[in-house]
């Protein structure tokens, strides 16, 4: 499982019909600390996200097929949570109450 930051929204006008009602988010890869790591990618939201929200994601096609119960989804990456805070060892390294949308 990863740690993202919902940084937008994915329209398009073609899409696979098992993914009819599903919405999908721009997400990119975050440290605990929020610092961005990696390449953003394509979620698909199953934790009702919005832009500025950190969540976890699987990026993992099989586990993602699973959560969704479909075998012939072509899904790789999938919001499972919306993070409320990180803890590392005592001190909160991420806390969404201490943050604003404007900070990401």
């Amino acid at each position: 499982m990863i740690l993202g930051d919902v940084i937008g929204t994915v329209v398009s006008p073609i899409q696979h019909p098992s993914l009819d009602g599903h919405r999908l988010l721009l997400v990119r890869p975050v440290t605990p600390e929020g610092k961005a790591v990696g390449k953003p990618r394509v979620a698909v939201d199953q934790a009702q996200a919005g832009v500025g929200d950190r969540v976890l994601i699987i990026d993992e096609g099989n586990s993602g097929r699973q959560i969704l119960g479909q075998a012939d989804v072509p899904i790789k990456t999938l919001i499972v949570a919306v993070v409320d805070y990180v803890e590392l060892g005592s001190e909160l390294a991420y806390d969404h109450r201490k943050t604003t949308h404007d900070d990401h």
